[in-house]
Order: C-alpha cells, then structure tokens, then sequence
C-alpha cells in the first residue's frame, strides 16, 4: 500500500462535497480503526527500529525512511493497550501531522474506502472523558473508530502553547475584549488549545464540537434577523469533523448570502501540499496548520487591527 496518495488529484474532488478516504487498519484484535487517508504519506512494512535512550515509551524506535529519521509511535500503547509484539509482521503508517512525520505501528492495514461524513458520528455519550475518539461509523455492519491523533500527540510530544513576548501589542488585546470568535474541532485537545490561545489574545471564544453543530447555530442566528457578522468576528473551523466537515461547512455559508462574507479561517493538521487549492475551492479565507499559537495569535491580531 505504499504511495497511497499516487492518486491525491483525482481525491482533491471530493472537497465540498462532505466526503472522505480512510485507511483502515487494526491495532490489536480484531477491532477495527480508521485514518484520513490525506493525513496518510505511506504504508509500509515495520522497518529495522533504532531505540531512543529516554524517550517516550509510546516511542518504539526511530527509522530511517527516504534519506529522514522519522519516529515510530506505537498505536496500541498510545491508546492505552498493551504493546504490539510481532514487529516482523507489523506495518507503520506514515503520517503528517501539525507540520511534522511521524509512523504509527499496527498490526495489521486492510483497504481504503470513500465515506460520506454524514455517516461518520462523535463518540457515543459515556465512553468517558479520557477515551482516544474523535468519531466513529460503520462498515459493513462492523463499527469503525478514529483516533484522536491530535490527543495522543499532545501527550507524547506536548507542544508549547503559550504565544511568544509582542505578538499580541496592548492595543489589539484592548480592541480584543469587544471581540467574538467561533471556533470548532471535534478534537477535545485542539479545542482546548484554540481556546487558550484567543483567550489569551484577549477575545471571548465560543467553541462547538462538528461543522454540523456549528451551521446550525449560524443558521439560527441568520433566521433570527441577526448579523452572523456583527456576532462573530471570524470563525476558526478544523476541516476533519464528523457530521459535517470544515470545508462542506465553509461551502453553505458561502452559498447563504446572509452569511456569505463572514470570514473563516480553516485550521487543520491536514498536510498543507493541496491546502492552497482546496481553501481557495470552497472559499474559505486563509488556511492555517495546527497548531502553532504565535502564527494563529497573529491572524487574530490582524484581523482585529482590520476592523
């Protein structure tokens, strides 16, 4: 399965259209998982590991794949499972995530199929607050789960999210207190990461779960005779989201002409190779890659000097 994205033109298609590729794979068992496959750079088998001294035990190793030394996270114990323990017979999934490589071991990789986001649903309510899933579905009547990638990261890897000394000046974090943003992510962490990082800019943050979730309330607000516009300064939307995806949800407002000039900005840990094209397809605009708090205080901070 190797070179999964030889075919990513003819994929770049399915953007607007609520639509989606995954990869699925098992962990250990027969429960099976799911990936975006634009977040997939290559399937393959579990190469020689190199062990890391003091590293995170989640970290199996280090390989050397195509001239790069990438690290290999192993996903049954980033979830909480015991490790995996035939590597001779394993595969890593090499992904890009918030601008940076890294491998996933499992067990075992199956098939890439096309879904509807429609059909991809948030966990189901009681699975508790420490579970690693952002969204889950069916697949010939067998359940499908998707990892919350973005939570595992955080805790192997824990990026800074405190925003740099004058990226923020006096002046817009005053004009900031007048300001509401909407953000939305299905991702628990990610929302926890936005939020702070606004809140620290100084605007009030409201922060709904899926594109769904977030449509609707704009919608209600328009059908209430309310400005969308004079609510909400701009709305930072994740692309990946069950019920309805970033780039559908930037798409109808575009078309809703109530709406149509509210100014959004996609968030994603999407690879950013096709990210121009797609941002510029749906009319979002600007696209900016999780998660970065500096790059993400800053287009808030513009955006507030610009009104």
């Amino acid at each position: 399965m190797a070179g999964v994205l030889d075919t990513v033109n003819q994929r770049t298609q399915l953007v607007g259209q609520n639509r989606l590729e995954l990869l699925l794979f098992r962990v250990n068992g027969r429960q099976v998982y799911g990936i975006n496959v634009f977040k997939v750079k290559e399937v393959l088998q579990c190469p020689r590991l190199t062990i890391l001294p003091g590293s995170n035990p989640v970290v199996r190793g280090v390989a050397h794949i195509r001239s790069g030394t990438i690290p290999i996270m192993d996903m049954s114990m980033a979830t909480g499972n015991a490790p995996l323990k035939d590597l001779e017979n394993a595969f890593v999934i090499i992904t890009e995530y918030n601008l940076k490589t890294q491998g996933f071991l499992v067990a075992g990789v199956e098939r890439i199929i096309n879904m509807n986001w429609g059909d991809i649903h948030p966990p189901p309510k009681g699975t508790g607050r420490e579970h690693y899933l952002t969204a889950v579905t069916e697949v010939e009547k067998q359940l499908v789960e998707i990892i919350d990638v973005e939570k595992i990261l955080a805790e192997v890897s824990p990026i800074n999210e405190e925003i740099s000394e004058g990226v923020v000046t006096e002046e817009v974090h005053n004009k900031a207190r007048e300001k509401k943003v909407l953000i939305v992510d299905d991702s628990k962490i990610a929302r926890k990461q936005v939020s702070r990082c606004l809140q620290n800019v100084g605007v009030e943050v409201v922060a709904l779960n899926d594109g769904l979730q977030a449509w609707e309330h704009l919608a209600g607000i328009a059908d209430a005779g309310e400005s969308v516009t004079d609510h909400y300064m701009m709305m930072i939307s994740d692309i990946e989201m069950p019920e309805m995806d970033g780039y559908t949800l930037t798409t109808r407002v575009r078309s809703d002409s109530r709406m149509s000039d509210f100014f959004i900005v996609l968030h994603s840990s999407l690879s950013g190779v096709f990210n121009k094209a797609m941002v510029e397809k749906v009319g979002a605009n600007d696209f900016i890659a999780k998660f970065d708090p500096d790059i993400l205080a800053e287009r808030v901070a513009s955006r507030i000097s610009a009104q």
